[in-house]
């Protein structure tokens, strides 16, 4: 049995060996098998590769034999286009040398002529020189005038003739100035005079004092003259007891003092008792009296021209003002006055209104106290303006209303306008009769001496001088000139309010009697 076991297991052994082995070639000759056809497939691969490269290569030789052929078409193209327009230029400068070569020959041609033509002008010229001083021979032989003479005859004439071509500009120019800025000045002052209805009866301070009889000036003169001499004492006023009938003379240079003096007295005369202690109670009402009235007129004008925040005693010097005159003409009022004028004009030039109605009201702030401080009123009102701190604009106006320094901002220009239209309108104003007798007659001195005049009248209250001129002195043309300088005169070395006409009269006349 165990021999049969033992061959059973050989033989499944060799039977296993065997077939490892058959199975061992069989793998081994499909291996084979599949390596040769990897190596056939990679060979193909690489030959068709091989081939397709080459032809890729030879498409693109084509190309770049196609671009390159393009590119040396291109550029044959663009030298034979340079070529062309090389060519062009070159005929042009040829033609131009051509051109510049004729010119040249019709320039010598040209020069040739004109040498000629100033060789000829130079024998027309001795000639013409010839001619002309035979001709000047002549003219002198006919004239009976000498070439010197001759030559200050034509100089008169060019004189004359500038002198009238003078006269004419400076008419021009008065013309155009007047039609162009003096209609636009007349219209603002029109304007400004129609819109401020002012009172036209001029206020003056009272300096007489009526009295019911003559009896009177003995009760007020009192015995051993104690009630006069008390009277004076207390106001500081002075009575001019004359011959004047029932009347009584108040002179003090205050005019607050002379209103005082004014009240007392006339309570006095009303009451009838006059003796010491019942003065000095009147004089002590009245000045009570004269405060309020100087505190509400000071507080009218402020209301009035609607200006603020005013000092205290800006307030009460304008009261004061109240009281104080100028050529009849009320301070107060004529400030208030101002003030609405000058408003007015700022307003229509767009310039600030509240300041020009400010200084317009300020500007004879100092006319308050002038009585009692050293100086003129414009330094004054300087003064106390810059103590109360009032606006630079406002105290260079106030300085320059007079025309004391030039003004430098359209308000101080404005008050000064407003200040001559207020005191020019009519019954502003009033002057004594020598101030005005003296003015005119110094108008006409200054006109008159002037030389070519012969007569010089001041007429129409002095706003117009009529000058006779010596006709065979001065020309029509030179009295154009005359009357510009008179102007500028009488502008420079006189003081008036409002304008002078400067009217001159050129007469000639000539007289003969037939026998």
């Amino acid at each position: 049995m165990m021999p049969y076991i033992l061959v059973g297991v050989l033989s499944f052994l060799v039977a296993l060996a065997l077939g490892l082995f058959l199975g061992y070639r069989y793998r081994k000759n499909a291996a084979e098998k599949e390596i040769g056809s990897a190596e056939q497939e990679a060979t193909r691969i690489v030959n068709d590769a091989l081939k397709s490269a080459e032809s890729k290569k030879r498409e693109a030789l084509v190309e770049a034999r196609e671009e390159i052929h393009k590119e040396r078409s291109l550029y044959e193209q663009e030298v034979k286009e340079r070529r062309a327009e090389l060519s062009k230029q070159e005929r042009r400068l040829q033609s131009k040398e051509e051109n510049l070569d004729r010119k040249t020959d019709a320039m010598e041609k040209k020069e040739e002529k004109l040498q000629n033509r100033i060789a000829a002008a130079d024998r027309t010229r001795e000639e013409v020189e010839q001619i002309k001083a035979a001709q000047l021979e002549t003219l002198e032989q006919i004239s009976g005038l000498s070439t010197e003479d001759a030559k200050t005859y034509l100089i008169n004439q060019v004189e004359a003739e500038v002198t009238h071509e003078e006269a004419m500009k400076i008419k021009e120019i008065k013309d155009r100035f007047k039609d162009e800025a003096t209609t636009y000045a007349r219209e603002l002052v029109a304007m400004a005079i129609q819109r401020c209805a002012a009172d036209q009866v001029a206020e003056v301070a009272v300096s007489v004092v009526p009295l019911p009889n003559d009896e009177m000036k003995g009760r007020i003169i009192g015995r051993e003259g104690r009630n006069i001499r008390t009277l004076e004492t207390l106001t500081g006023a002075e009575l001019i007891i004359d011959d004047t009938p029932e009347a009584i003379t108040v002179s003090c240079y205050d005019p607050i003092r002379r209103e005082i003096t004014r009240i007392a007295l006339e309570r006095l005369i009303t009451d009838g008792r006059i003796h010491p202690a019942r003065i000095e109670e009147m004089v002590e009402k009245a000045k009570r009296e004269v405060e309020q009235v100087i505190k509400a007129e000071g507080e009218r004008a402020v209301l009035e021209t609607n200006i603020h925040s005013l000092h205290p005693e800006e307030v009460k010097l304008l009261g004061r003002m109240h009281y104080r005159t100028s050529y009849g003409q009320n301070v107060l009022n004529h400030s208030i006055e101002v003030a609405h004028i000058a408003g007015l004009l700022a307003s229509e030039l767009g310039a600030d209104v509240a300041t020009a109605k400010r200084a317009g009201l300020l500007h004879d702030l100092g006319k308050a106290v002038d009585h009692e401080i050293e100086g003129s009123h414009v330094q004054i009102g300087v003064d106390l303006a810059r103590r109360y701190k009032e606006n630079e604009l406002v105290v260079h106006a106030i300085a320059a209303h007079h025309g004391d320094i030039e003004p430098q901002t359209i308000v101080a220009c404005l008050v000064q306008a407003a200040d001559a239209i207020s005191a020019a309108r009519p019954g502003a104003r009033r002057e004594n009769v020598e101030n005005y007798i003296r003015r005119l007659q110094k108008l006409e001195e200054l006109t008159g001496s002037y030389p070519g005049v012969e007569k010089a009248y001041a007429i129409q209250a002095g706003r117009e001088i009529r000058i006779m001129i010596k006709p065979e002195e001065v020309s029509e043309d030179e009295m154009i000139i005359m009357a510009h300088d008179i102007a500028r005169k009488i502008e420079k070395e006189l003081e008036y309010p409002g304008q002078i006409k400067v009217h001159l009269v050129r007469e000639a006349t000539a007289v003969e009697y037939a026998k």
